[in-house]
């Protein structure tokens, strides 16, 4: 092992010593690597830069006294949260403006809630309703974003 180590260290050492060689004397030594050119990537403002709604989709996976958050067979409290700020904001004209996307787990995971982040123009804020009962507070909450 002493001998592998002695080895690796004196090839070290040589590698070292051709680089050095091959430096122009000259030359001020860098202080830091040259700027690689990065790519530009295209940007966008999207239709929906008034705001963004996003809906955990994790939190009608939790369990709930037992039962899931189901509203129906095939609708998830969340989706069904969704769904219905959807329509609301598309009959309030302000689909397009917004938009509501389900997203996952945004690492609160209240129980019977659903957990909702809003991103606006001013900043951001996030919401742990009930999606039944609270969706009117809700919706009122992103209008009033609609003002700023």
């Amino acid at each position: 092992m002493k001998k592998l180590l002695k080895r690796i260290l004196a090839l070290l050492r040589q590698i070292v010593q051709q680089f050095s060689s091959t430096q122009q004397p000259s030359s001020p030594p860098a202080s830091h690597p040259p700027a690689i050119p990065i790519p530009p990537i295209p940007t966008f403002v999207p239709q929906w830069h008034n705001g963004l709604v996003l809906v955990c989709s994790q939190c009608a996976v939790e369990q709930f006294n037992g039962s899931s958050h189901r509203i129906n067979r095939s609708t998830t409290a969340s989706e069904d949260l969704q769904n219905w700020l959807k329509s609301r904001l598309k009959f309030d004209g302000l689909w397009g403006k917004y938009r509501v996307v389900s997203t996952s787990c945004l690492g609160v995971c209240p129980q019977g809630r659903v957990v909702v982040l809003c991103h606006h123009a001013v900043g951001q804020q996030c919401f742990i309703v009930n999606p039944q009962d609270e969706r009117e507070i809700l919706y009122s909450y992103i209008k009033q974003m609609h003002r700023y």
